[in-house]
């Protein structure tokens, strides 16, 4: 398995629970996986078909919704060496014919469908006759009418399980609450399965959620500029506010875009495409998108409309940062979105005939929503509380734990004006209107009604409108309002403000902190998760990003396809003279090395000349290159991946410890390649790991043993000689020496 890892992914060793995800696929038993969004999923089933014997079924069927992340992971996988392909409806049908012949001839290890082609007449009876290992469900939540984003047709894949009936079923998903969790099962008719939960918490997110000051936008602009040149997704809640908000932003000098459903097929795939190839910065959406984008260098997320559950919020936010790097998700808050929320699920729970059942399910994750937002409550804790498990300790990564939100000046007294105010106006009005009174408006409207005589009349002028009616949704959140439903929501007193007009009960209203202080707390993490690049390094990394953009485009594959920003970053600070320097960065399989490495290496080279920096930085002298000197390193035949940069190690005799270091693998594993490279190289000596002497005692103890096996040896030397050590001297001494 680690062969195969480092092989594909330039990895050695596998995440939290991904072990026991292919533990269960290798053992045909039924799973249902639940890892956040980045908690790496894909590799769940994307790494057993390898591991399977060339006389085991070994083809597993990936059924995926989503079209344009089903073709990225493809042309990823491929790109990595890795036997995929895919067929829907967008697939040309001499690639949808090969693809099939692929699967027949078993050359195919994963095929991706989705799953209206997978139970399309005809292809369940096709299916059933291929040797299929496995059937792996990505986005499994959309089968629950209890989850977020419930989908119809997946109800129906209990269809596969019956015209597949010996095969194990995986599912997978991002957002799953214990109750959803039983319905997946239930739906899929699992047997017994290994239920794999994994960590909700995203450390690497930082969550901010703030009260939104009129429509936002001054808001969303401030997020961004933090984030100047990097990828940031704006969601919204209408079709109208992606508009008017990246018409917004691209006249404030953003490459901004908007995407919704509305638009025509063509546009929406080319804001995808622009967005995807880095060619656009910020996309300002619906919900419509984001589930088929795999861009792993996402550094904000912002939600300028609150989403309509936690399940969506969790989800969406954990867009940002899919490679482990620090990223930001702001909540832009007001309790009106709720009653926008709940007019939409009617409206489209009586035009589509929804279960009364599935619109109460979807009103109490409006509620659980609310809750989450309105609350005092650490963001992290709050939000893998929710998912069913503890996290304790302050966070340091939220707005709550790090005290980013001030009291507003003289909170009680402000709050006791607007429920005066609110009281002397006797009939309900909207918010807006409110606090036109309670600044003094001249407005015909104000006047007409005589609203400008009453006592409360201008109590408020010094505070801004937009401010105002940012704090009545906060006295809406603390119960003493009451919100309306309706066209033009309006306000009302509840009970719960008649002890604060009294003055009985002290209230606390909020405002943000100078934004000057967010990006200082921001930085303060970066440097802490080690994602900060001194200015000279970040040129680099920039030099590298420009790289990435043109392989990319030569291949016809999104840039993350290429790298990630993780690996990029690394190679910026390490900066490697050779391929053996190069496959030790983590993400560099052996194809990409083969393909990738001398191009980048050229890259890093001339730009570190460029800052006058070293390569290789803190590295053994003997594993340094000057400035100058040829990128390439001379690699021997037949092995490759880490295994080739470890054969140029061993050729210049260099200590296992060092090259474990150089490489980040264990010592045992370089113990492995050490063993596997005598075997091949056969060297003339290998004293640069085994003294003389041991060598000697070892060809004694060897000689009277009728196998070369190593056990019995090193028992006959009483456990004297150490057994990595008895390892390379047994593959030395059966080469012949």
């Amino acid at each position: 398995m680690q062969d195969v890892l480092t092989r594909y992914w330039g990895f050695d060793t596998l995440r939290p629970l991904q072990s026991e995800a292919v533990a269960a696929a290798r053992a045909g038993r039924d799973s249902l996986v639940v890892l956040p969004t980045g908690g790496g999923k894909s590799l769940c089933y994307q790494l057993p078909p390898l591991l399977r014997g060339a006389d085991e079924p070994s083809l597993t069927v990936v059924v995926s919704p989503l079209i344009a992340l089903m073709k990225d992971q493809v042309d990823g996988l491929v790109l990595g060496g890795y036997p995929a392909a895919a067929l829907h409806g967008a697939v040309p049908a001499n690639e949808a014919a090969e693809a099939r012949r692929g699967v027949e001839r078993g050359t195919i290890k994963l095929l991706y469908v989705s799953p209206e082609r997978l139970l399309s007449e005809g292809f369940l009876g096709w299916l059933s006759r291929q040797r299929v290992a496995a059937l792996a469900i990505d986005e499994a939540h959309c089968i629950s009418q209890w989850g977020h984003d419930f989908r119809p047709e997946y109800r129906r894949l209990a269809e596969v399980r019956e015209a597949l009936p010996d095969i194990p079923v995986h599912a997978f998903t991002a957002t799953a609450t214990p109750r959803v969790r039983e319905d997946i099962a239930a739906q899929l008719q699992m047997r017994d399965p290994a239920m794999l939960v994994g960590t909700f918490d995203r450390p690497n997110l930082t969550y901010r959620v703030l009260p939104r000051v009129g429509n936002g936008e001054a808001q969303v602009e401030a997020v961004l500029r933090r984030h100047a040149g990097e990828a940031a997704i704006v969601y919204c809640i209408s079709r109208k506010q992606t508009e008017s908000l990246a018409d917004h932003l691209s006249a404030r000098g953003f490459s901004a875009a908007a995407y919704h459903a509305g638009l025509d097929v063509g546009r929406r795939s080319q804001v995808q495409e622009d967005f995807l190839d880095e060619r656009l910065d910020v996309v300002v959406a619906t919900v419509a998108f984001g589930m088929g984008i795999d861009r792993g260098d996402v550094r904000a997320v912002v939600h300028a409309s609150m989403p309509k559950s936690v399940e969506a919020y969790q989800q969406e936010t954990g867009r940002a940062g899919r490679d482990g790097l620090p990223a930001e998700c702001v909540l832009l808050y007001s309790s009106a979105d709720a009653v926008k929320w709940s007019q939409l699920m009617e409206r489209s729970a009586a035009e589509a005939d929804v279960p009364v059942a599935v619109v109460r399910a979807q009103r109490d994750l409006l509620f659980q929503m609310q809750r989450f937002a309105a609350s005092a409550r650490c963001r992290h804790q709050s939000l893998s509380a929710y998912f069913g498990q503890e996290l304790q300790g302050d966070c340091g990564g939220c707005d709550v734990c790090n005290q980013e939100l001030e009291e507003f000046p003289d909170s009680t007294t402000v709050a006791r004006k607007i429920l005066s105010c609110v009281a002397r106006l006797r009939d309900p009005y909207g918010a807006a209107y409110i606090a036109d009174v309670l600044r003094g408006s001249n407005q015909a409207k104000v006047i007409q009604r005589s609203h400008h005589l009453l006592s409360t009349y201008g109590l408020l002028r010094d505070v801004d409108k937009d401010t105002l009616v940012s704090l009545i949704d906060q006295l809406v959140d603390l119960g003493a309002l009451l919100r309306d439903e309706g066209d033009y929501p309006t306000i009302r007193l509840t009970h719960t403000a008649t002890p604060i007009l009294r003055g009985d009960v002290p209230v606390r209203l909020v405002r943000v902190r100078p934004p000057e202080e967010l990006v200082a707390t921001d930085q303060r993490r970066k440097k802490a998760q080690g994602a900060a690049l001194g200015p000279e390094e970040q040129a680099v990394f920039d030099d590298l990003r420009a790289l990435r953009r043109q392989l990319a485009s030569e291949r016809g594959v999104p840039p993350y396809v290429i790298f990630g920003d993780a690996p990029l970053m690394e190679m910026a600070r390490r900066r490697p003279s050779s391929l053996a320097g190069f496959a030790a960065i983590k993400g560099v399989g052996a194809a990409k090395l083969d393909q990738l490495g001398e191009r980048f290496l050229a890259a890093i080279e001339t730009s570190a000349a460029a800052r006058g920096l070293a390569l290789d930085p803190g590295a053994s002298p003997r594993l340094s290159a000057p400035l100058g000197a040829p990128a390439k390193a001379p690699e021997p035949r037949g092995p490759t991946g880490a295994r080739a940069a470890a054969s140029v190690l061993f050729a210049r005799g260099v200590a296992i410890a060092d090259v474990a270091t150089t490489l980040d693998r264990a010592p045992g594993t370089v113990v492995q390649y050490l063993v596997e490279w005598i075997e091949q190289e056969q060297p003339v000596t290998v004293s640069a790991w085994v003294d003389d002497a041991t060598l000697a005692r070892v060809r004694e103890a060897a000689a009277g043993m009728d196998s070369d096996r190593v056990r019995p040896v090193f028992e006959s030397l009483g456990g004297t000689v150490d057994y990595d050590q008895l390892r390379v001297a047994m593959a030395w001494l059966r080469t012949g020496a």
